[in-house]
């Protein structure tokens, strides 16, 4: 048997780094947790939790002027939900539990309405019997014997059903349920509810042509029909789903804008401040107890190790945000579309960290501008490559769909651009893609082929 000896260096994470980089990949909810677990473990951690009115109206405030300064139409619903309690901040973003039940919304309307004792009760039988999208999944004459009830009765409370809100409920088919919501718009397009009724399939294969054909139609009137009827909601009873089964974002990071300048706020209101216990650090001085002693010096250690980490946390994100924020800043002025090339290595260079520490930064955190809420990793865009005579870097995917969705508008609708001569075009404009991307690109953004943008006299 050989024996031999070598030497090598290896790295070995502490527990503090461990536990930094833990917290550092959080999102807001599940650091929040983690903050609550926390405490409940360890004595020393002291949230504060107490604060006077003046404090709370301040934090109200500050609120306000973000939403200002974001999306308009949110100070409405704040300000609804604020005037409902004498707390202002009690029911911020918090709603009833049966609330956007399609059950009850449906049933409400139905209990006012002076109809015969037998064609309520099928009513509200066929109420209780809507799937989770609105329609109904049995035949009529099922229901109708299930619900012990002619099928006459059940057919008058069918129609009741589906007179109420909202447009397609009781619908039996994907047919039904455009033309319910058809008719209620006035004028009636009856050009879109025959397309509704007998030429789905067409309409799913942008075959406008044979629709116009078969129709006796113009190609832009079947096409102002069918963009009639994708606007329809084909599951009127997803707008009503259980609460539980909602996600809602906090962001982490706002973005506020001003006519010259932008500026980045952490959104730390729902986090509770952590202290350490006063009581415990006395007694921590004061014990003469070994046992007591080295207790409280691993909780100490344990709560200000969280605490810086918390801390770092806050510092590592507003720096990848503040680089994002000005490496993007076209975006954030004009809005989707103008993304440029920007990767986990350029935000690493640029705050001196590594990169698997930006991606751990960004990771499930979310950024609130004019524009909307988006992921942090939505601002990471591979470049397209080097393009243009002064061979600039090209134009990020975000940028490309930009392009070609303009380059698609402005076309001859007789004689649609072709995938190659899109190709060909975005390329004279410093954007070059191959066919295939060009083509991948189309359907990512719902615009038909060829054939299927092309107007027929």
């Amino acid at each position: 048997m050989e024996l031999n000896l070598s030497q090598k260096q290896t790295q070995t994470l502490s527990p503090q780094m461990m536990q930094s980089m833990e917290i550092l990949q959080m999102g807001s909810q599940e650091l929040l947790e983690y903050i609550e677990e926390a405490v409940q473990e360890n004595p020393v951690l002291e949230p504060e939790e107490s604060y006077d009115k003046q404090d709370e109206f301040s934090t109200l405030q500050r609120k306000l002027e973000w939403l200002e300064s974001t999306d308009p139409q949110n100070r409405y619903y704040h300000q609804q939900d604020t005037e409902e309690e004498d707390n202002p901040l009690k029911n911020y973003g918090t709603v009833e539990d049966d609330d956007e039940n399609l059950y009850y919304y449906v049933l409400s309307q139905l209990k006012v309405l002076e109809l015969a004792p037998e064609v309520m009760d099928a009513g509200i039988f066929l109420v209780e019997s809507l799937n989770q999208n609105g329609w109904l999944d049995e035949p009529l004459d099922a229901l109708a014997a299930d619900c012990g009830c002619p099928p006459e009765t059940m057919e008058k409370a069918l129609e009741v059903v589906q007179s109420l809100e909202p447009a397609g409920v009781g619908a039996r088919s994907l047919s039904e349920c455009l033309k319910l919501q058809l008719v209620r718009r006035q004028p009636v397009n009856q050009l879109a509810v025959t397309i509704a009724e007998h030429y789905l399939d067409a309409l799913s294969k942008n075959r406008y042509g044979l629709i116009a054909r078969e129709l006796k139609a113009s190609q832009e009137e079947v096409r102002t029909a069918c963009d009639l009827i994708r606007s329809l909601n084909p599951r009127p009873g997803t707008g009503f789903a259980a609460r539980e089964n909602l996600t809602y974002i906090n962001p982490d990071i706002i973005v506020v804008s001003f006519q010259d300048h932008f500026e980045l706020l952490t959104n730390d209101y729902y986090f509770p401040t952590l202290n350490i216990s006063g009581y415990y650090t006395r007694l921590l001085k004061e014990s003469d107890d070994e046992q007591v002693k080295d207790y409280l010096t691993g909780k100490v250690r344990q709560a200000k190790w969280m605490v810086k980490a918390i801390e770092q946390r806050r510092s590592t994100l507003m720096s990848c945000a503040e680089c994002i924020l000005e490496l993007q800043e076209d975006f954030f002025r004009k809005g989707p579309g103008h993304l440029v090339p920007l990767s986990l290595a350029d935000v690493a260079q640029r705050i001196g960290v590594h990169e698997s520490t930006v991606s751990r930064a960004v990771k499930d955190k979310y950024i609130q501008c004019s524009m909307g809420v988006y992921p942090l990793s939505y601002f990471f865009s591979r470049s397209l490559g080097a393009s243009g005579a002064g061979g600039e870097e090209a134009a990020s995917p975000d940028a490309a769909k930009a392009l070609l969705k303009k380059l698609i508008a402005g076309e001859d609708k007789k004689k649609p651009l072709s995938d190659q001569k899109l190709c060909e075009l975005m390329a004279a404009q410093g954007c070059t893609l191959s066919r295939r991307t060009v083509a991948k690109y189309r359907d990512e953004l719902h615009i038909p082929s060829t054939a299927g943008r092309k107007l027929y006299e």
